[in-house]
C-alpha cells in the first residue's frame, strides 16, 4: 500500500472514530473492528487484537479532557477500570479458542441490547428548552446535595430541566462545577460493571463502553454525560492487560494500529468539547443509533455480505 492508503486514510477514519469516543465514552472498537476486518483485509483475532491496542490512545486522550471539563466521575471510572483490568485477559483468552463467528456474534447481541435501551430511554425524556441552564451549586455545598435540591426544583417545574428517566439517581445532575461522591455501593456497583466490560474487551476487542454507559446511566445513576468521561476513564484501564496479552501472542498489526491512532487522538478531544454542548437526549440518540450501526455492520460481515 502507498503511503496515502497506509497512513492518511487511516489517520482520517481515526478522527471520526475518536470525535464518537470523546462524546460517548467508547473506546472505538465497534468502529475499528469491521474496518480492520473488511478495510485492511486482517484476520478476525488480528482485528480484535490491533482494536484493542488502538483503544488506549484514544480512551486517554479523551478520558483527559473529560477530567479537564469535569464531564466525569474518576473514583467510578477508575473502580470500573480496576475491575476490568481483572477480567480482559481472560476474554482474550476466550477470543482465542472460539471460532471467529462466535466472537462477532456475541458482540453484535450485546450493541444491539445496549442499544435498544439506551434509545428507549431518550425516547422517553423530554428535549430540553433551548437557553435552559441548570443552576451552579452553591459555594460550599457538597454537589450531590446540589444535585438532590436541582432535582425537587426541576420536580416542581417540568420546564426547569429535562426529565430524567426512572430508575437514574439525583446523581445523574451535572453541575460541571465538582466530581460527585459516590457511596461504596455505587462503587462497587462500578468495580462490578467492570468485570464484564472486561471480559468483552478482551473477547470482542472493543473498550466495553457499549456495556458500561447504559449500565452506569440505570444502575448507578449518573447522567449521560457524566458517563461518558467515566467509561473513557475505565476504557483506559481495562484494555491494558489484554493489549499486553495480544502483543506477547503476535496478533497485533502495530503500524495499522498507530496510524488509526495519530487521527482518534485529537479527535478524541474534540468530542470531548462536543459532549459539553449537546443536549443529553440527543447525545442518548446518538449513541443507541451508533450502536445499531455497529451491531449490524458485525452481522453482515460475518454472513459474508461486506
Amino acid at each position: 500500500m502507498d503511503i496515502f492508503t497506509s497512513l492518511v486514510i487511516p489517520a482520517l477514519v481515526g478522527i471520526g472514530i475518536g470525535i464518537l469516543s470523546g462524546m460517548l465514552g467508547i473506546g472505538g472498537g465497534t468502529v475499528l473492528v469491521p474496518i480492520f476486518r473488511l478495510a485492511f483485509g486482517m484476520s478476525p483475532i488480528m482485528s480484535t487484537a490491533t482494536s484493542l491496542f488502538t483503544i488506549i490512545p484514544t480512551s486517554v486522550s479523551g478520558a483527559v479532557s473529560h477530567i479537564r471539563h469535569k464531564t466525569c466521575v474518576p473514583s467510578l471510572g477508575l473502580a470500573a477500570g480496576l475491575g476490568g483490568a481483572c477480567t480482559s485477559p481472560i476474554g482474550v483468552w476466550l477470543a482465542t479458542i472460539s471460532p471467529a463467528w462466535m466472537v462477532m456474534l456475541a458482540a453484535a447481541l450485546i450493541i444491539g441490547y445496549s442499544a435498544v435501551n439506551m434509545l428507549r430511554k431518550a425516547w422517553k425524556m423530554k428535549p430540553a428548552r433551548a437557553g435552559v441552564v441548570a443552576p451552579a451549586a452553591p459555594a460550599g455545598e457538597p454537589p450531590v446535595e446540589a444535585a438532590v435540591e436541582q432535582a425537587g426544583d426541576a420536580a416542581a417545574n417540568d420546564d426547569a430541566a429535562p426529565e430524567v428517566p426512572a430508575g437514574e439517581s439525583s446523581v445523574a445532575a451535572d453541575t460541571g462545577k465538582a466530581f460527585p461522591k459516590l457511596t461504596r455501593k455505587q462503587l462497587a456497583i462500578g468495580a462490578a460493571i467492570g468485570l464484564g466490560a472486561g471480559l468483552a474487551s478482551g473477547y470482542v476487542g472493543v473498550g466495553g463502553g457499549f456495556i458500561m454507559v447504559p449500565l452506569m446511566l440505570s444502575l448507578v445513576g449518573i447522567s449521560m454525560k457524566q458517563a461518558s468521561g467515566t467509561s473513557l476513564i475505565a476504557v483506559m484501564l481495562l484494555a491494558i492487560p489484554g493489549t499486553i496479552e495480544q502483543g506477547l501472542l503476535g496478533n497485533i498489526d502495530y503500524m495499522a494500529g498507530i496510524a488509526v491512532a495519530v487521527g482518534s487522538i485529537p479527535g478524541a478531544v474534540i468530542g470531548a468539547r462536543l459532549v459539553r454542548l449537546v443536549p443529553e437526549r440527543t447525545l442518548r440518540f446518538i449513541f443507541g443509533g451508533f450502536l445499531i450501526v455497529a451491531a449490524v455492520v458485525l452481522v453482515l460481515n460475518e454472513v459474508g455480505v461486506l
